[in-house]
């Protein structure tokens, strides 16, 4: 659900970036209030195993479309709302950046329709209802679905209506909007049991740490080594080898999009939306995950022979480099913001 900047136009890009900057710093000034320092590993590690598991699209079976991880939610859990849309900003901003994965005009309506609804809507207003105070395996469970399928469905409605303001002619409402709600119904499905299956890993593991998340306490006091060697390992595994079982099926919203304009992308307006592509195409070291093509190597053979699972180094070193500068920059975000309160 990465939204590229031809969906949008520069009004909405620069008001919606206005929206998650605002946001962005008042998450900032809640976790430095938090003084957490065990926080910080924790945002780092998690940082990774997001990116590397949105890298893994899934099929939408008798679709022809497929899916991945948001991650919000999971971050929510494990972290509380705060620093889980500072992670989810980071995560979003690696990607656009260094893999050209959503647009750089489209960033803060990315880091608003994955993070936010989640993060702040989905998180407090459902899972932790239907979880409890005490968390058990079936309400863990049930949170985690039913969050995961509102937070999606919302953050899925959103794309809709910053295309309508937009005025994006190639995508009416109605016709995107009920294509678009269902396709994600599904990924939000898939995203619900993924979701409970990693808080459920933290509260076999670590409970306490869910409990302080709960309280909005600080989980100085948790030892953490455990959950951080397993989502460690995971994000190593995940980005550097299963990334080569993601399905080659478009994603949601391109799947609708081609269902409504009968193209999976648009192209970009001259303009805001061309220049900032250029400055893209210089900065995206790995684009599309992968290493850098030259019109020589893209053949009708090509297209026509892709094989699954898609074994390529690109992709691997992708994953891993990605996942690593997420680490760094999710962390050196907490770990600023500690030091900041340190000297306050």
């Amino acid at each position: 659900m990465h939204m590229a900047d031809a969906l949008i136009s520069p009004a909405v890009g620069t008001s919606m970036w206005a929206i998650t900057a605002g946001l962005i710093g008042y998450s900032a000034k809640k976790v430095k209030e938090e003084a957490d320092g065990r926080k910080v590993p924790l945002m780092g590690v998690l940082g990774a195993f997001i990116f590397a598991a949105q890298m893994i699209n899934f099929s939408i079976p008798g679709t022809g479309s497929s899916g991945h991880l948001g991650g919000g939610l999971i971050l929510a859990v494990l972290l509380g709302p705060y620093a889980a849309f500072l992670v989810m900003a980071s995560v979003l901003m690696v990607q656009a950046l260094f893999f050209a994965d959503g647009g750089l005009l489209a960033l803060g309506c990315n880091i608003f329709n994955l993070g936010f609804f989640s993060c702040f809507v989905a998180y407090p207003l459902v899972y932790r209802t239907i979880a409890g105070k005490n968390p058990a395996r079936g309400r863990i469970m049930a949170g985690a679905l039913f969050a995961a399928i509102i937070g999606l469905q919302m953050g899925a409605f959103s794309v809709v209506l910053e295309t309508l303001i937009s005025g994006i002619a190639e995508l009416p409402f109605m016709t995107f909007v009920l294509l678009m709600q269902p396709i994600h119904l599904a990924i939000g499905i898939v995203e619900g049991f993924v979701s409970a299956a990693v808080v459920m890993f933290v509260w076999n593991a670590r409970p306490e740490i869910l409990s302080a998340v709960e309280r909005f306490e600080p989980i100085r006091s948790v030892d953490t080594r455990q959950v951080l060697a397993g989502l460690l390992l995971a994000a190593v595994v995940t980005g550097g080898a299963l990334s080569w079982f993601a399905s080659a099926n478009p994603d949601g919203l391109e799947w609708a999009m081609f269902k409504t304009s009968g193209a999976e992308e648009l192209e970009n307006p001259p303009g805001v939306q061309a220049a900032l592509a250029a400055i893209q195409e210089k900065t995206a070291f790995l684009p599309d995950y992968g290493f850098r093509k030259n019109e020589s190597d893209i053949g009708p053979e090509t297209g026509s022979q892709l094989s699954w699972p898609a074994v390529d180094p690109g992709t691997s070193l992708a994953g891993l480099v990605g996942g690593g500068l997420t680490l760094l920059l999710a962390a050196a975000i907490g770990w600023a913001l500690k030091r900041r309160r340190a000297m306050a």
